[in-house]
């Protein structure tokens, strides 16, 4: 078995050790990297056994830096483009798989360059989008009304301050259309202070935009409906988050699915005899990054990892997160 190398450096996949332990991936398994991204999963788990693995991304870059990879895999990697919340249309015939992993929110190479628009600190087209199709980030700025601005500011970045955030937004708009991330950035500042962990005053802001061009959350509720379907017994499905949004959705699916959810009413009795769950926690409480590898990589430093593992085949109950 060739060892897979990356085929573009830079790229630090976050807790990968943690991710590597909780899938340990053997010989003749089946996995599925949900983000490749970068490829640095895909590239450690094809390491680490003679498997085979199925990668999905919505970004054309993405996908050619995968089919690059596959090349060296000699067959045991295939690429897939598409979101992660349509896996099983996209990959669901090549399971069921021994482990599925999910590394959410946006790659360092989407950040990095700033043609992409993701970043407030380097200047580009204020784009957002990680798939070539659907409304930019400049589109939501430029259309939408002030209260819609404010709700998608204060829903997706929980940012307090949304509504003077989008007064000045509109405001900004009404003199020339807001085309570029320094352009955003800059009207952002100049109404939000910096807070005592001195945080960029831009950072909630653009991450609200970001989820709501990528429809990012409705993508993980899907996702963390379809995956569990699509592992094996004794499979384990992964989830790496970066933020409140994302943690708690993974960690209401994945308790309900665990039996973790206790009894619909306090005033109901526990039932007598309860079926064994069809799934268990691989960890009582998510795991963080540890200090050494936050220090090196600031990204790590919000970083959350959920796992759940499959106990047995049978029938999967709904997890309810979309209710």
């Amino acid at each position: 078995m060739n060892a897979i190398t990356l085929v573009h450096s830079g790229h630090v996949p976050v807790m990968l050790h943690e991710v590597l332990e909780a899938l340990s991936p053997r010989a003749g398994g089946r996995y599925l990297d949900g983000t490749f991204g970068g490829g640095g999963y895909a590239r450690a788990i094809l390491n680490a056994a003679d498997c085979t693995l199925d990668g999905i991304d919505r970004d054309p870059a993405a996908i050619e830096r995968g089919n690059a990879m596959a090349v060296q895999a000699n067959g045991r990697l295939r690429m897939h483009q598409g979101t992660f919340g349509d896996m099983e249309t996209l990959v669901g015939a090549a399971g069921p798989f021994d482990g599925i992993v999910l590394d959410l929110g946006v790659s360092s190479f989407q950040i990095d360059q700033a043609e992409r628009g993701f970043s407030f600190r380097n200047d580009g087209p204020l784009d957002m989008r990680m798939g070539a199709d659907g409304p930019s980030a400049a589109d939501l700025v430029n259309t939408y009304k002030e209260a819609e601005l404010a709700d998608v500011l204060y829903r997706y970045g929980e940012e307090k301050l949304s509504r003077r955030i989008a007064r000045a937004i509109v405001a900004a708009r009404t003199e020339a259309p807001i085309t570029t991330t320094g352009q955003l950035a800059h009207i952002i500042r100049c109404c939000v202070p910096r807070d005592r962990a001195n945080i960029d005053p831009a950072t909630r802001s653009f991450q609200g935009l970001r989820i709501a061009v990528n429809d990012e959350l409705g993508e993980l509720e899907r996702a963390l409906e379809a995956a569990p379907r699509l592992l094996a017994p004794g499979g384990v499905f992964v989830v790496v988050t970066f933020h409140s949004l994302e943690d708690r959705l993974a960690k209401r699916a994945m308790a309900i699915l665990a039996g973790r959810t206790g009894n619909p009413s306090r005033h109901e009795p526990a039932p007598l005899r309860r079926e064994a769950p069809a799934f268990s926690l691989l960890y009582s409480r998510p795991l963080a990054a540890t200090e050494e590898e936050s220090r090196e990589n600031p990204r790590a430093r919000s970083a959350r990892l959920r796992a759940l593992v499959r106990n047995s085949p049978s029938k999967i109950p709904a997890s309810g997160i979309s209710s």
